[in-house]
């Protein structure tokens, strides 16, 4: 394996690792309108994420790191192409975490309600916004041969693109509800597996709409015609014993399954690119690739190094959170 290659699969992981551990915050944030029914039960559910949120989303920002030394080229077409969704994703973000954090220190209702309304919109925003990035990015955007991207409306927003970032809202509400019910006790907990069997249904007819639209509008078929499919059929497959272990109550393998359905998705996606890092739609000989996106040997080496020094002091530490907060969260009074 080439130093390009390990770096592709290494932004890879990251970005899986992001979408698991960060899906469920999402979930999280999204159920504090469309499950609590007051601000203790809202509170309640913002505890379950408290410790972990802001950690997880560090996965997202050393990706953006990585991807930026390993992959210059890469870095510069995809964030000057996609600034303004790059700019509305960094601030639904911003008042996401702002939110979380604020509505602890506010004095008034008022205030607290308007403070879970941002985060909860932010909640939403993030992970459509990000669906619509990555599934926009596997059917191909118009790149020169100079790697200028020049999109226009419609390439950004199509009826693919709008899919995937619905796609990645449902994973990422199912990826919180089990998580709520694996944290949880009461009636939150209670009502959270009721409505899991309701998302269910949606998320069930989304993966076969989004599973259709990706055969038609792009060549991951193609050029994985063993891989897609059987991604595809992985992600069904842990969808459905998500369902089933959460109507069992057996909530660890429920969020194990819902976790896997999440980043089967997006392995199949990066799969799908490679050794491409973006689609030129204008001509394939304007494709960014893992050779001419990369940054020299040296500094992949220099890179290589660090990461795996690094990296499991992070992963411990990470890991022994995750432990020290384990116990569930009971209800506000």
């Amino acid at each position: 394996m080439t130093l390009e290659e390990l770096w592709f699969v290494l932004i890879a992981v990251l970005f899986i690792g992001f979408f698991f551990l960060e899906g469920f915050d999402f979930g999280v944030g999204m159920s504090t309108r469309l499950l609590a029914r007051n601000k203790h039960e809202r509170e309640q559910l913002m505890d379950t994420i408290g410790p972990f949120w802001d950690a997880n989303e560090v996965w997202l920002i050393t990706a953006g790191g990585a991807l930026f030394a390993a992959f210059p080229n890469w870095y510069a077409t995809m964030f000057s192409g996609y600034y303004t969704l790059f700019v509305l994703l960094l601030l639904v973000l911003i008042i996401r975490g702002v939110g979380i954090e604020y509505s602890h220190h506010v004095k008034t209702d008022k205030a607290k309600n308007i403070w879970h309304w941002l985060f909860f919109i932010g909640s939403i925003g993030a992970p459509f916004l990000l669906g619509m990035l990555f599934t926009s990015l596997v059917k191909g955007m118009p790149i020169n041969q100079d790697m200028h991207l020049f999109g226009s409306f419609s390439d950004f927003v199509n009826i693919y693109s709008l899919i995937g970032g619905l796609a990645v809202v449902l994973l990422s509400l199912v990826h919180g509800l089990t998580f709520i019910g694996l944290r949880t006790t009461g009636d939150v907990h209670t009502r959270a597996i009721s409505l899991l069997n309701k998302v269910y249904i949606l998320l069930f007819v989304g993966e076969i709409v989004f599973a259709v639209l990706t055969y038609l509008q792009t060549d991951l078929f193609t050029v994985r015609p063993i891989a897609t499919p059987a991604l595809l059929a992985l992600t069904v497959i842990a969808t459905i014993l998500g369902w089933l272990f959460a109507n069992k109550r057996g909530e660890k393998i429920a969020f194990t399954s819902s976790g896997l359905a999440i980043a089967f998705v997006v392995a199949m996606l990066f799969i799908g690119l490679f050794p491409r890092v973006m689609i030129s739609s204008i001509d394939p000989a304007f494709n960014l690739t893992i050779e001419n996106a990369a940054s020299g040997h040296y500094t992949l080496s220099v890179m290589t190094k660090v990461a795996f020094t690094l990296l499991p002091f992070v992963l411990g530490y990470q890991i022994w959170s995750y432990y020290v907060f384990r116990k569930r969260i009971s209800p506000k009074k």
